[in-house]
């Protein structure tokens, strides 16, 4: 049978890869660095741009604010760095700031770190992808209208190379990103080189003034401060996605600790020379831009048409001689590229954290399991919807979804910090060497350093952010940590139930086990059922059907006696020509006359080889065996009768359900010997 819908998940997928394979899934350094580092480098193509939009909003005077927030950015994104390094060397596991917070913090701090990453998880997906629409627009202004439908194909083609696994990914997405990290920095060193020799770069923007609004205009006292923290919170969202790493230490290639420290260092410093050269370039180029077209002054024809261009891409052109120059073209393609591609950082950090919390229990297990190309295709097909719906009810607007951004890093950034300071607490108090001691007391210092400043930031951005949209980010937070919490409940609840707590009690025989065979006319597939319920030497058998039409149970029960079938025929009425009631009623009956006996219903059903054709059978079965199931003692067997349409000799049908795959994949015998 031609199955079209498998050899579209192979061209997509791949081949399923066995479980011995997953080693060679690891990654070496260069991989990592595209795959998890994608996000904190890529946002220095907004994050300046975000400084100066909230800047802009008390007009052209307060851009000199601008080398202190960027300098207050790079100091903090320096001390997440050096915390996050203590992290994957403490915790490599691959749990990063929920294992440091649940380990030393407890379960509900651990929760709140998870909620917050997964709420981020999604709004990088979300705020990366549209950044790049942007980036895309700015130089084909055409496409505007075009924006929400672009972002969510980018959005369905990132899930669709995450699904081929983590290796391939990082292999598509490598080279975009060490382009655009080249280009970058050819950009900055170009553009410094020409302010140097005193021909310095001039935005398209540079002579266009900007009306204050009027609410934050002439702006003294803690007015100006709160204007000055909004943007500084503002330009935190360079530092989104450092966390990745180390929920990730297990990808990497041995020895994993310090290849994902090498990569976290690596990342770091990158995106700290990055972030710096961008804001340089802007602030030499006096690139001037706003929240609203309208309130740039000097322009000519209508404001409400005028499409602004992204700040990168002001610098670009204005670095290499204007907005049809090779290298302007260049950096709008690398940059849209690989803000779409910043999305894989995410689409590698939820799907790692989803599964190690359905393995805590705290999501359903379906996360926890791997898929063909051992990646966990659920939490990449669950990302992809949320991040989905969210860019569609947005409608891919960057500076709306802004908003929501960043406030779950933070939280996560703080609560690990804190955790990382008792966990170093906890070994100084079993250490007596000196020399440990010192390191330790040094690692100590950095994570509280880290706690200290980056819960100070979590103040200002709750604080800047809240009332303008932030409030959506910790509603969605604290709706997704009660789930984790009921979730986890009903797992230990299930678990308790389950569990065995005097074998010989549970593994003693029932008095009788009585057969009822449902027969709704006789034919073949009645017949095997009759045959197999005789198999299993039951103390009672009978056949059990229900009466809506009178003729037909008559010429039934003729046809019973006729072919001489030895098995008592009960006939249940049923006046308002139900079925699966009087069933239900009659089988309870059965087992309330004898508590302890076990009822064993045979239930005859069709399979079938298309999907149409379950919508014209079974659907009776379905029904009974649904509300059946539910009725205690009593015990449920689905006989088959397997239609030709359903398989061609011993050959499965192509249209059956496919492979459910349950837990981690298991080392080989010789990895495990090494």
């Amino acid at each position: 049978m031609f199955n079209v819908t498998g050899i579209l998940k192979r061209l997509v997928i791949g081949r399923a890869m066995r479980s011995e394979e997953l080693r060679e899934t690891l990654l070496p350094k260069r991989l990592a660095l595209p795959i998890f580092a994608s996000d904190p480098l890529s946002s220095v193509a907004y994050a300046t741009q975000e400084i100066l939009l909230v800047l802009t909003l008390g007009g052209l005077a307060y851009l000199h604010f601008t080398p202190w927030i960027a300098g207050a950015v790079v100091a903090l994104m320096t001390v997440v760095v050096l915390s996050y390094r203590q992290v994957v060397h403490a915790y490599p596991s691959g749990g990063g700031s929920f294992e440091v917070a649940s380990t030393n913090l407890g379960p509900s701090a651990g929760l709140v770190v998870a909620a917050s990453l997964l709420v981020d998880y999604v709004m990088t997906v979300a705020v990366s992808v549209a950044s790049g629409v942007d980036n895309i627009i700015s130089a084909l202004p055409g496409l505007a209208h075009q924006r929400v439908p672009m972002a969510l194909v980018f959005v369905a083609l990132l899930a669709a190379v995450n699904l081929r696994g983590m290796r391939e990914s990082g292999r598509a997405f490598a080279a975009p990103t060490y382009l655009f990290i080249g280009g970058v920095l050819i950009m900055v060193i170009t553009g410094l080189i020409r302010y140097a020799l005193g021909d310095p770069p001039v935005a398209e923007s540079a002579a266009y003034g900007v009306t204050p609004d009027p609410a934050d205009a002439h702006l003294t006292g803690l007015a100006l401060l709160m204007l000055v923290l909004r943007a500084f919170s503002s330009g935190c969202t360079a530092l989104t996605g450092v966390e990745a790493i180390s929920n990730g230490v297990p990808a990497f290639r041995k020895p994993k600790s310090r290849n994902a420290a090498t990569t976290l260092a690596a990342m770091g410093g990158l995106a700290i020379a990055m972030f710096v050269g961008v804001t340089t370039l802007a602030l030499v180029s006096k690139v001037h831009i706003t929240d609203d077209s309208c309130r740039l002054t000097g322009l000519d024809g209508d404001c409400a048409s005028y499409t602004q261009r992204t700040v990168i891409a002001q610098i670009a052109a204005a670095v290499f001689g204007g907005e049809h120059s090779f290298g302007f073209y260049f950096i709008q393609a690398v940059t849209a590229l690989v803000l779409i591609l910043a999305a894989n950082t995410a689409f590698n950090g939820f799907p790692l954290l989803s599964s190690i919390l359905a393995q805590h229990r705290y999501l359903p297990r379906q996360l926890h399991n791997r898929g063909d190309r051992l990646a966990f295709s659920n939490g990449i097909v669950a990302l992809a919807i949320v991040a989905g719906l969210l860019l569609w009810g947005y409608r891919a607007n960057v500076t709306s979804l802004i908003h929501l951004y960043i406030l779950g890093v933070f939280t996560s950034f703080t609560l690990s910090q804190l955790g990382m300071v008792r966990h170093w607490n906890r070994e100084l108090r079993g250490t007596a060497d000196a020399a440990t001691r010192r390191r330790h007391h040094t690692a100590r210092v950095i994570n509280a350093v880290g706690a200290v400043v980056t819960g100070l930031v979590l103040l200002v951005v709750l604080s800047t952010k809240f009332t303008e949209g932030a409030w959506l980010a910790v509603l969605a937070a604290a709706v997704l940590w009660l789930t984790m919490r009921a979730i986890r409940r009903h797992y230990d609840a299930t678990a308790a139930e389950l569990a065995v707590t005097d074998p010989r009690a549970e593994l003693v025989p029932p008095s009788r086990v009585l057969a009822i065979v449902l027969v709704s006319t006789l034919h073949k597939p009645t017949l095997r059922a009759l045959a197999y319920a005789h198999a299993i030497h039951a103390d009672g058998l009978e056949a059990l059907t229900v009466s809506v039409d009178p003729d037909a149970t008559a010429e039934l029960r003729r046809r019973w006696e006729e072919y001489g079938i030895d098995v008592p025929l009960k006939i249940v009425d049923s006046p308002y020509r139900e079925i699966t009631r009087p069933v239900v009623a009659y089988v309870r009956a059965v087992r309330r006359d004898s508590p302890r006996d076990i009822v064993a219903v045979f239930v005859p059903e069709y399979v079938v080889g298309h999907w149409w054709e379950n919508l014209l059978h079974n659907q009776s079965a379905l029904w009974l065996k649904s509300r059946l199931l539910f009725t205690p003692g009593v015990m449920v067997t689905s006989v088959p009768w397997q239609l030709t349409s359903s398989a061609h000799g011993d050959r499965p049908a192509a249209r059956a359900p496919g492979s459910v795959r349950r837990g981690e994949p298991q080392a080989p015998p010789q990895a495990r010997r090494r």
